[in-house]
């Protein structure tokens, strides 16, 4: 007696092949989706051979014999650049996390939450460099330009996670603030926020590290800090200037990625409970007194 009949016998199915048909598809459509978008490029394939001797050629130049002659002005820039992103954030901070909080389903009408999504996604849809663009002709060639375009930018995609986290929260509490007479705002303040917070303090600083890279990024269109520097030595050619540039960028994004992530993991592990262990002599006295 077989499988598949004593399978029929008992009023049993052996399982279906899986199909072939549509991975087979969506590997043709993703195969298509490429080579359109290879065809729309000016690709010069007769010069990728010799890509990767040019790439080692200029990492020669930059990294051969950096020129640290310049290193107090990249230090002073880079602090220019972190000052720049750490405003951002905080500017981001303190504007998302209340209306991200209006726009939770749990917390706000539905009058407010839904131009309040809308903004938001309007503003997730701007690239940084276009809102710093926008704001060069307000504010000029400063700093603060880029700190300004860092708050704006981030605005969109750090209140999306906050009413997302705060839709996320167990309703345990919140129906017992209820229960005892609480309105909405009560409840956001005793029973949405102590349960959200710490998820929002760690997107807050995990806001600070993308805003440490994107300040680079905003330098090269006039916004000043460590940016500026690398556009203007790059268009003069200097390329042992650059290299020096790009190693003080990478370790400062590294450290401040480490430092960052330190606090995060801390804040997220939460608070340490130490035990309460009696001195050995008063343990002593007791059992001496039995």
């Amino acid at each position: 007696m077989t499988l598949s009949t004593t399978a029929r016998g008992i009023g049993l199915e052996l399982p279906r092949h899986p199909s072939r048909l549509v991975p087979t598809v969506v590997a043709v459509i993703v195969g298509v989706v490429v080579l359109a978008a290879a065809a729309g490029l000016p690709i010069p394939w007769n010069d990728l051979g010799s890509l990767p001797g040019q790439i080692a050629h200029y990492l020669t130049l930059m990294f051969a014999d950096p020129n640290w002659e310049k290193l107090p002005q990249a230090l002073f820039e880079t602090w220019r650049s972190i000052s720049m992103a750490w405003i951002g954030a905080i500017g981001c901070v303190i504007v998302s996390i209340p209306l991200g909080m209006l726009a939770a389903n749990n917390v706000g009408p539905v009058w407010v939450r839904l131009p309040l999504r809308g903004v938001f996604a309007v503003i997730r849809a701007v690239p940084e460099v276009i809102i710093a663009l926008l704001l060069l002709t307000v504010t000029g060639l400063t700093p603060f330009t880029g700190a300004l375009a860092l708050a704006i930018a981030g605005i969109g995609t750090q209140a999306k996670w906050v009413y997302e986290t705060v839709e996320s929260v167990q309703e345990g509490a919140s129906e017992a603030v209820k229960a005892a007479g609480g309105n909405t705002a009560q409840v956001t303040r005793w029973a949405l926020w102590p349960a959200a917070a710490p998820t929002l303090l760690s997107f807050a600083l995990y806001r600070f590290e993308i805003n440490i890279r994107t300040s680079a990024v905003l330098g090269l269109v006039g916004a000043g800090g460590i940016g500026s520097m690398l556009a203007n030595y790059t268009n003069f050619r200097e390329w042992d200037t650059v290299g020096m540039l790009l190693i003080v960028v990478v370790i400062a994004t590294m450290l401040m990625d480490a430092v960052s992530g330190a606090i995060r993991r801390r804040i997220m592990r939460g608070p340490r409970v130490k035990a309460i262990v009696e001195p050995k002599k008063e343990r002593a006295d007791v059992a001496g007194t039995r």
